[in-house]
């Protein structure tokens, strides 16, 4: 297989650099909106500090290096498709329509063995059908409630209370007792607070 450029390398990372002009719903400090990336590289930390409790959930081996790297492309299409709102109630369906087409588009271009190997962390992270997936997509749902906790943003601009966030977050949290245990932890703080639109 042919070796890539120097200017492949450079319009690959060029490109993917722009995943800091996408802007997310919710605040990165009270002042302003957290970027993707931002959001992308929280996750991949994230990851890496709960890998341990995640192994010993699973009584196996978890693959922390495919958890990071699906941290940390799993967004970059919305630098072509922009990132929704989870509160949005837009069409799911013609949602993922989109950002197939722009990961098939996008990762298929990319050169030598890149292309296969962000493909398939693309399409396991959007099916969650692996252990490291599913976690990665629950702790993906946790971040946006941690930084609404912790900017004092909360829902109230969405508007939602306590059992709506329950709703949109536990399917995917569920899927770790310590993902679920620091998703209550959010919660009840954020009641506490006032945070909630029913509560302010």
């Amino acid at each position: 297989m042919r070796e890539p450029g120097v200017r492949e390398l450079f319009e690959v990372i060029a490109h993917t650099a722009r995943l800091r002009e996408v802007e997310r719903h919710n605040h990165a400090t009270p002042e302003r909106r957290e970027s993707v990336a931002e959001h992308s590289w929280h996750l991949a930390l994230v990851c890496w500090l709960l890998h341990a409790e995640f192994e010993r959930e699973a009584g196996r081996p978890l693959d922390l290096a495919r958890m990071i790297k699906m941290c940390l492309m799993h967004d970059l299409v919305e630098i072509d498709t922009g990132d929704p709102s989870a509160w949005s109630g837009g069409d799911r369906g013609e949602k993922a329509r989109r950002e197939e087409a722009v990961a098939l588009r996008r990762f298929g271009a990319l050169p030598g063995d890149l292309a296969g190997e962000f493909l398939e962390l693309w399409h396991e992270y959007e099916r969650g059908d692996t252990a490291e997936a599913r976690l990665v997509r629950g702790v993906d749902r946790l971040n946006p409630a941690l930084m609404r906790l912790l900017t004092g943003q909360g829902w109230h601009g969405v508007p939602a209370g306590a059992e709506e966030l329950d709703r949109l977050q536990l399917p995917r949290v569920e899927v770790s007792g310590t993902l679920t245990a620091l998703y209550r932890h959010i919660r009840e703080q954020a009641q506490e607070r006032g945070l909630f639109a029913s509560e302010g």
